[in-house]
């Protein structure tokens, strides 16, 4: 029996519109019990040369070069958000209200305020919705939630997350839309750390309060003349201000009591996607970095004698969250699968008429912490987080 289609149509086509348009050409690929079919029906850009060549090299069915016509077309189930925050809000709320399902990119917008509207949009248009916080797909960090939620560490005190990269370290590299404030919304603070905030909610729980520092120290750069994904070219006679953060650090208390450090940056030379947190409890600790995304560091209290110290999983197992879909044991996966998993999980929600996870509500608590933290950067307080 043939399966029920979902016609996707996808805005965006740069860095993350190819990591999505890989996982709708995969996902059955690897699961192949998933009860839907998912068609890449539709892809949306403003530059018609750069989407029409997307289109063809991606996969993709054909073509727009308005969101708004994408959106009131009778051939699209869902419409998935792959842009520059500043244009999240107006097409999740222009696909809610036509009643198509809405995926979008992280952080869902660029402050809380716009995160609720997105929120309430949704809600009242009855749609499904999931936000792309793909770390929490990848295996070794689900298996994290897992010995978590069986009580394997015991009480959590203490999370430490860091996220660091390198790619900006070049004060000549031009002024992207990341480094503009109206565009992007904040700099590594929502980029990255938006990143460690969900992984520390999904695995430690809510943020209660926050206190934190924002810094920018390349303040202007050469202006833009090109871009492609995080590869850019620089026109040298000019300059223009960086008006997001280079650099954001911040201590949080969870609503269980445990306590938070956050450090994202785009200034860490040598780190290329060192994104890696650390969990200490009561009976053991985890550690996981995304720079070796297969192995999960384990430690608990009931070591053999002698044995003592932290063991290094490969989270590539059968039983394993996910593994048993790709290669035999240590045969590893990478990024483009965490979004293969995410999209997975949010396609079987929708045939089972489940909410995907995460969602609007995750983007929206996480749009909150990463508005407390602004304030508390101004005000040099801590912030409960509302």
């Amino acid at each position: 029996m043939a399966k029920k289609t979902l016609n996707v149509g996808l805005v965006g086509y740069k860095f993350m519109g190819k990591a999505h348009s890989n996982a709708y050409r995969q996902v059955d690929r690897f699961f192949p019990e998933l009860e839907v079919q998912p068609v890449l029906k539709a892809i949306c850009g403003r530059d018609e040369p750069g989407v029409r060549e997307a289109a063809q090299s991606l996969g993709w069915e054909s073509y727009e070069t308005d969101w708004r016509k994408l959106v009131e077309r009778d051939d699209i189930d869902i419409i998935d958000i792959a842009t520059p925050g500043n244009s999240h809000v107006d097409i999740a709320i222009g696909a809610a209200q036509a009643g198509k399902h809405v995926f979008c990119e992280k952080p869902i917008a660029n402050d809380a305020a716009s995160a609720k509207r997105m929120l309430d949009a949704v809600q009242a248009a009855g749609v499904k919705h999931a936000v792309f916080f793909n770390y929490r797909k990848a295996p070794a960090v689900a298996l994290a939630k897992q010995i978590i939620d069986q009580g394997a560490i015991g009480e959590i005190f203490s999370w430490r997350g860091t996220y660091l990269q390198d790619w900006i370290i070049d004060p000549n590299f031009p002024l992207v839309w990341r480094l503009r404030k109206d565009v992007a919304g904040s700099g590594s603070h929502g980029d990255l750390a938006a990143h460690l905030i969900d992984t520390a909610r999904y695995l430690v729980g809510e943020i209660a309060e926050v206190t934190g520092v924002l810094e920018t120290f390349i303040k202007e750069r050469p202006e833009l003349t090109s871009s492609s994904g995080l590869t850019a070219k620089a026109d040298f006679s000019h300059k223009g201000p960086v008006t997001v953060d280079d650099v954001s650090l911040f201590l949080a208390r969870f609503a269980t009591g445990a306590l938070g450090s956050f450090e994202a940056s785009r200034l860490a030379p040598g780190r290329k996607n060192y994104n890696r947190f650390e969990i200490s409890g009561s009976k053991g600790s985890l550690v996981f970095n995304m720079e070796r995304m297969n192995e999960l560091d384990v430690y608990t209290e009931d070591n053999m004698a002698g044995t003592y110290g932290f063991r290094t999983i490969q989270a590539t197992a059968g039983d394993h969250p996910y593994a048993g879909h790709y290669w035999p044991v240590a045969h590893i996966i990478g990024y483009e699968h965490t979004f293969i998993n995410l999209i997975y999980d949010a396609l079987s929600a929708i045939a089972n008429d489940r909410m995907p996870t995460p969602n609007f509500v995750d983007g929206y608590k996480n749009n909150l912490v990463l508005d407390a933290v602004e304030v508390s950067a101004k005000s040099r307080h801590w912030v409960a987080v509302p």
